[in-house]
């Protein structure tokens, strides 16, 4: 079960790097970039088991209030040809931050855990 924990650790150090890389053309870039990179940034130190609970909750956290606050009230989908492309892209962010907060909460409960 520690091998799986480490494994999710540099998987999602990966994948929040990569959306990190893909927000180049955002039109809020520099946010997006940063919030990619401190996830994967925070994955990295669990896989290495270099940080401490606190971080990852807080951050869970943060991010949930984010997507509670981004979510838009007619979500219309994740597809540009499924409606205005501000709803969608809120909806992508929003989503986005939902599976940062997701991550971030599994790391620092599973951080306490070991305690």
């Amino acid at each position: 079960m520690k091998r799986l924990f480490k494994v999710l650790g540099y998987l999602f150090f990966l994948l929040f790097t990569a959306g990190a890389a893909v927000q180049y053309n955002d039109p809020d870039a520099l946010l997006w970039i940063g919030i990619y990179t401190l996830a994967a940034l925070i994955s990295l130190g669990f896989a290495l088991n270099k940080i401490g609970a606190t971080l990852p909750l807080v951050i869970g956290i943060i991010s949930l209030i984010g997507f509670l606050y981004l979510y838009p009230s007619d979500f219309q989908g994740f597809d540009l040809n499924d409606g205005d492309i501000k709803t969608v892209e809120l909806g992508r962010e929003a989503f986005g931050l939902l599976i940062v907060s997701i991550i971030m909460f599994i790391f620092g409960f599973r951080l306490k855990r070991t305690l």
